[in-house]
């Protein structure tokens, strides 16, 4: 004997209805997510001033773009798709922030390698 239980068409389609009228209502009561918004804006300014325009430019243009599209969100009140992408920005900028300093790094050790390598030549020049 069969022991699945199985819906019937009717049944189905009521079950569908109401998972879909909560799923509704629980998205309508999503508040306008507008401090993610305001933390997710302050995390491009950081990831600019950390240098990513020159050291991380294409994951600076990913958050810019969802930022944009996360204020799109907001316009048409679809808070949920705005809190998603505002944290998504917020991560995203925090990562080219981080690019952007680790390059940076990289950069004035390698200057700094240079420039011990200078002054050994130059001591061993100063020890002949």
């Amino acid at each position: 004997m069969n022991k699945f239980c199985y819906l019937r068409p009717k049944q189905m389609m009521r079950s569908i209805g109401v998972a879909v009228a909560i799923i509704v209502a629980g998205c309508a009561n999503i508040p306008a997510p507008k401090g993610q918004m305001i933390v997710s804006k302050t995390a491009i300014s950081d990831a600019i001033d950390a240098g990513s325009s020159e050291f991380a430019p294409q994951q600076l243009k990913i958050a810019q773009k969802k930022m944009d599209a996360a204020e799109r969100a907001m316009a048409d009140q679809d808070y949920l798709l705005a809190w998603q992408l505002a944290e998504q920005v917020q991560v995203d900028a925090q990562l080219a922030a981080l690019l952007a300093r680790a390059a940076k790094a990289q950069k004035t050790a390698g200057k700094l390698q240079e420039d011990n390598h200078a002054l050994q030549q130059e001591i061993e020049r100063n020890a002949q």
